[in-house]
């Protein structure tokens, strides 16, 4: 996306500038490079990757690498309806609406997985003054080679192919439906960032004059749990015959039940590339068509505009029946400019002092990707403090920005939630941690990220009110081992349950209430609250839990706490009982404090876990067909699987390994990475929706008997030999199965004959096409099966077929192959290979790169027509094949 105005910078300078920071960024402050360490990529973990328009055409579940265990399980939440009188600013509109495209987890390329061992991977905090996110990463596409990626080159030499289409990762996909916020993948062509892949590819119609394209693109949707599309349409132009099948794929996209956001990047009557900073008659067409009706559902609009372009694109939508606060997107350039922005966003605002129009942002995760001590432990206060400016326009929470300058997006956005019906449950757990406890004790001390099961952020960062609000403030306490910013001075008590508790300290002097949840809960008969608290003023501050009710939203409720339960670890639990108000409605849920008569210059206490129940027993029932999938003892990791229940029953499964945490996730599957166990028992726990847990489903594991380690290798002459370390007894089996499904037909099972122990076993006539499979030794003794994975040797390509080539004369137009695994296409002319031009201006290679070559590139004039052409496509093994595309005449 465009960065810069012209006059600041030249247009095609600013495109650039866009590929530096973004697609495919230099290793700078701004880059995320892969994690070292015990956070270093395990050797199966998941991840995902993008797609071309070809590959996104073959594209099925069965056969896309770990699709199964990258998908996003929990369903959009309703949000509640507007409550105006219950905002921090009651004069927001609560209908405008705001788009946050970002990266989630990094850009490392090879490393977006939905949960990983770092406590300092970036994870969004504010969804609550969010309607969509849409992710903005590049993605190898699938079957790249992890070799050709140098995180430490230059972001120019990073010679692989991105895909065109990226999916949302699926633990922020989770974490955003949780919330009420839609999750976004992103479609994106330019001249220079996705070599020749061209929007024209996902243009071309079915005999019914459909779009297959646009039917796969809402598959892949569909499967994998996320909600739309963000489109960014930046080749240098739309071919003009081409605008009105582009605004037929939209609209075929929304008939689908996508969600579809346009740029503002194309003129909608030449195609040309526009930035129009505002909406006009030039870029309406793609959002609000006078032949097509509706077509895209928004547009983000370019960042160059000022007041009047802003109060005319306002009064030209609603012209048009367009709602500018829910459909016409001002775009603020967050990760260039950060919070000193050349835009003001001010500008938003009509007479009456409310925003005219919808807000996007790109690049807010700045805040942390740009951030020099990004990736230390020590200094994620700093991440934070940043985060709380950019949202809320003050780092401390104070509700104000000092500086005067950046207001934060809350003085656009209201904030919203989706804490609805009649029972909530929150542990404070922002989705990672330096530790993990569970019921008041330390079930983990490794460092974890995790934002899939990230609790509904608190809503105000921070509200105190009261007069005995100013000496205190609100900080997440993630442990003895965390560093918390300079400001605060509170005893570090970790967590009651995830990884992080909510700290208040400082000086109390009178009453205070401390606003934390926006809700729309119902109040029934048996409704009641349970706080679990710890802290050295436990004893100290009269206590009261502060709620604002529907029926009267001017005024603070306080229900006393006046007994508690020990709960361990130096906790308790306090149960209040809200029978008195059944039939009313809690607007907002807070904390109530009072010092007494002498204030309490020392004051703190830990919010270790909230919950509101209805009175019904929500516990679920314990979890079935628990087992492990895959015990990679070589590689110490492992994948576990179960049935998932739906989520109105478990909102979390938990899984435990002799009491020791490994993690959680709402799916049906759990890859773990560094687990050393030799013997025990796993566990795994279903939390409900109001924080109760299920009796454990548990496997037994026992790696101490059976084979050991496990190893297996391909050859080329399609023979998999499979070998582990000790001998194992007559009758153990052996199997091999490829990972891909499409390969069904290739499933091998070997029984040990009588005979000595074995520690080897060979199948023969497997593949040799490169895919992957998975081996599995199961012992007749009490071992545990034990897998290895590997691939197949890859001894097989097809040739580049003659029919993707318009050659007449001395004029030659190829298109890119569709096989999956092609890497570069040589074309000779009479035995001269054919120079061809590389993205980001590295100049001329003597064949096409795939991800590399320029589109324009690929119409090539020859110097005779009658000379001999071939093509020699070769893919990632390095195996050949040559295709004649014209003989020649001499």
């Amino acid at each position: 996306m465009v960065r810069a105005a012209p006059g600041r910078r030249s247009v095609l300078a600013a495109v650039t500038v866009t590929v530096a920071l973004i697609a495919a960024p230099m290793a700078s402050a701004s880059d995320t490079l892969p994690w070292e360490g015990t956070s270093a990529k395990g050797a199966n973990q998941p991840y995902q990757h993008g797609y071309s328009a070809a590959t996104l055409l073959d594209w099925d579940p069965s056969t896309d690498t770990d699709a199964s265990r990258l998908r996003a399980r929990i369903p959009l939440q309703k949000r509640a309806g507007a409550d105006p009188a219950t905002q921090r600013n009651p004069n927001l509109p609560a209908e405008t609406q705001m788009l946050t495209l970002a990266g989630d987890y990094g850009n490392a390329f090879f490393e977006s997985h939905p949960y990983t061992i770092e406590f300092s991977q970036y994870l969004f905090n504010y969804w609550q003054y969010t309607d969509a996110y849409a992710s903005w990463h590049g993605m190898p596409t699938e079957g790249v080679p992890e070799k050709y990626y140098d995180p430490t080159a230059e972001w120019t030499q990073k010679w692989f192919e991105f895909g065109a289409m990226n999916l949302p990762n699926s633990g922020y996909t989770n974490a955003a439906h949780r919330n009420g916020v839609r999750s976004l993948g992103t479609v994106f062509f330019s001249d220079n960032d996705r070599g020749a892949q061209s929007y024209s590819e996902l243009l071309v119609r079915d005999k019914d004059g459909g779009f297959p394209a646009a039917r796969k693109l809402a598959e892949v949707a569909r499967y994998y749990g996320f909600d739309g599309y963000f489109f960014n349409q930046e080749q240098s132009r739309v071919a003009p015959e081409d605008v009105d099948d582009y605004m037929d794929f939209l609209a075929a996209l929304r008939a689908e039940g996508l969600y579809v956001q346009w740029y503002d990047s194309v003129d909608a009557k030449t195609g040309d590339r526009l930035y129009e900073n505002e909406f006009t008659q030039r870029n309406a067409p793609f959002i609000q068509n006078a032949d097509r009706g509706p077509l895209a559902d928004s547009i983000f609009l370019n960042y160059w505009w000022n007041h009047q372009k802003l109060t005319d694109s306002a009064a030209y939508a609603k012209s048009l029946g367009v709602n500018p606060r829910t459909q016409v997107f001002a775009g603020v350039e967050a990760g260039q400019y950060q919070f000193d922005q050349p835009y003001d966003l001010q500008d938003n605002l009509g007479a009456d002092g409310k925003p005219m129009n919808a807000v996007a942002t790109l690049g807010a995760d700045f805040v942390s990707s740009d951030y020099a001590d990004k990736t230390d432990d020590d200094k994620q206060s700093t991440v934070f403090d940043r985060e709380r400016r950019w949202w809320t326009g003050s780092s401390t929470g104070s509700g104000t920005a000092p500086d005067g300058k950046w207001q934060g997006i809350s003085s656009q956005i209201a904030e919203r939630t989706a804490i609805t019906g009649s029972t909530f449950a929150t542990t404070f757990n922002t989705g990672h941690g330096l530790g993990y406890w569970r019921d008041g004790a330390q079930a983990s001390a490794a460092e974890w990220g995790n934002i899939g099961i990230q609790d509904t952020p608190v809503t105000w960062q921070w509200w105190l009110k009261g007069d005995g609000a100013d000496g205190l403030q609100v900080d997440y306490d993630y442990g003895p081992d965390y560093v918390s910013a300079d400001r605060f001075h509170y005893q570090h008590l970790g967590a009651y349950e995830g990884g992080s508790s909510l700290a208040v300290s400082g000086k109390l002097a009178g009453d205070a209430v401390l606003r934390l949840y926006k809700t729309d809960l119902k109040v029934k008969d048996g409704s009641k609250v349970k706080l679990t608290y710890a802290g050295p003023s436990a004893d100290k501050a009269g206590l009261s839990v502060a709620l604002v009710l529907k029926s009267d939203p001017d005024k603070t409720v306080r229900v006393p706490i006046e007994d508690s339960k020990a709960a361990g670890g130096g906790w308790r639990t306090a149960t209040v009982d809200l029978s008195k108000y059944a039939g009313e409605t809690v607007s907002t849920l807070g904390l109530g404090l009072a010092s007494g008569a002498e204030p309490i210059d020392d004051f703190q206490i830990n919010l270790g876990a909230l919950s509101v129940t209805d009175g019904a027993d929500h516990t679920p029932a314990a979890p079935t067909g628990f087992h492990i999938d895959q015990a990679l003892t070589s590689t110490d990791e492992l994948f576990l699987g179960w049935d998932l229940a739906d989520y109105k029953d478990v909102v979390r499964y938990d899984v435990y390994a002799d009491g020791k945490y490994l993690g959680g996730v709402y799916d049906d599957n759990l890859y773990v990475k560094k687990f050393t166990g030799t013997k025990g028992t796993l566990q795994l726990v279903a939390v409900g929706k109001d924080g109760s847990k299920s009796e454990p489903a548990t496997v037994k594991y026992d790696f101490t008997h059976g084979p050991g380690d496990v190893t297996a290798k391909a050859s080329a002459d399609g023979t998999v030999t499979v070998s582990w370390d000790r001998p194992i007894a007559a009758g153990a089996e052996i199997t091999l199965a490829a990972e891909d499904e499409g390969q069904a037909a290739y499933r091998r099972r070997i029984v040990l004959a009588p005979g000595p122990g074995a520690t080897s076993a060979t199948f023969r006539d497997a593949p040799v096409d490169g895919g992957d499979f998975v081996a599995k030794v199961s012992p007749t003794d009490t071992g545990t099966t034990v897998a290895a994975t590997g691939s197949f040797a890859d001894t097989e390509i097809e040739p580049y077929p003659k029919s993707a080539v318009e050659l007449s004369g001395t004029s030659l137009r190829l298109t890119e192959p569709t096989l999956a695994d092609w890497h570069t296409l040589t074309v000779y002319e009479n035995g001269k290979p054919i120079p061809f031009d590389t993205t980001y201006s590295q100049g001329e290679r003597d064949m096409v790169i795939r991800g590399r070559t320029t589109l324009d590139a690929l119409s090539v004039t020859l110097s005779n027509a009658e000379s001999e052409v071939t093509a020699v496509i070769e893919d990632y093994a390095g195996n050949q094949a040559e295709t004649v595309l014209r003989e020649g005449t001499g």
